[in-house]
């Protein structure tokens, strides 16, 4: 067995809940700079966006992105955001991927055998409700990934000031942008990240190809995070065009895909797919590998805490 060993007591709402947060933290602390590339790419063609990156620059490929900006911004441009990232994930990822399970137990009527609808369902309910409580988060985080450090013509100088100047300017109703296509995006996301996860997991341990530790739990997260990128791409560019679009730029989210097919082609819609797969699949790796961790590590302090002496 590697890493913590599974306790015989199944881990509780609230562990998976605060797990869930805590492990996707960790993962967007490390993989955070290829987050950032892929919004630069998947933003560069729009000529009228909200917050624009460094006159001139152009981005070729995941490296040479993060190299450009590095060269004309800076390193610490790599985590533009970083914040409202973190403050999004305690919010989004504990309700989506913490809830999970619950939510999953509550369509199945508590059965031990889930059918593929029953998770899929889980996961759609799960995605679309962490969208509605860390939307703000996610808003705020696109517009500082978006915007270039140089030149000295920074739109949103803290995190703070985004949320104020963003409810100023554009009214409440500017931090909720994007709402419909990243209800879309997350409801797709989850349902291939968590259930695909579920899936691979199930078959391996099923056919007892792995036991139930760190090999089993990162393919199981490799698998997720290819598939989520596949399926999920053309709405993630869809929803950071959109979030990070001047006010009255686009009628709606359907008006933004229609504008980049017409203007781009359909090979716009995986712009930024290479850092998105080495995000979300080194994101996924991260993010579940500790996320098992950390569930058996919090059960098995609970349960030495109770132990009688």
């Amino acid at each position: 067995m590697v890493g913590f060993k599974a306790t015989d007591v199944p881990p509780t709402a609230t562990v998976k809940f605060l797990g869930a947060g805590t492990a996707a933290c960790i993962a967007d602390l490390i993989t955070f700079p290829l987050d950032t590339a892929k919004v630069r790419l998947q933003i560069q063609g729009e000529s009228q966006g909200l917050v624009r990156t460094t006159a001139g620059a152009q981005y070729r490929g995941v490296l040479g992105t993060i190299l450009t900006m590095v060269r004309t911004e800076g390193p610490r441009s790599l985590y533009n955001g970083l914040v409202a990232g973190l403050q999004r994930q305690m919010s989004f990822a504990s309700v989506r991927i913490g809830l999970y399970d619950s939510v999953k137990q509550f369509y199945t009527k508590g059965s031990e055998h889930a059918s593929i609808g029953s998770r899929l369902l889980a996961g759609s309910t799960t995605g679309a409700l962490a969208v509605a409580v860390a939307q703000p988060t996610d808003v705020v985080k696109v517009r500082f990934q978006a915007q270039a450090r140089a030149g000295g013509g920074q739109r949103y100088q803290s995190t703070i000031n985004a949320y104020k100047t963003i409810a100023r300017e554009e009214g409440f109703g500017g931090l909720w942008k994007g709402t419909s296509p990243n209800v879309a995006r997350n409801a797709i996301v989850n349902c291939a990240e968590l259930v695909t996860y579920d899936l691979i997991k199930d078959a391996l341990l099923t056919a007892n190809l792995m036991t139930d530790d760190l090999p089993c739990h990162f393919t199981s997260a490799f698998g997720a995070g290819f598939c989520t990128t596949v399926i999920a791409s053309p709405v993630d560019v869809v929803k950071t065009r959109y979030m990070n679009s001047a006010l009255g730029q686009y009628s709606s989210a359907g008006h933004c895909a229609l504008t980049m097919l017409q203007k781009e082609g359909p090979r716009a819609f995986y712009k930024g797919f290479m850092p998105s797969f080495l995000r979300l699949g080194s994101w996924n790796v991260v993010m579940f590998v500790t996320y098992e961790q950390l569930k058996r590590a919090l059960m098995a302090a609970c349960t030495s805490r109770e132990a009688p002496f």
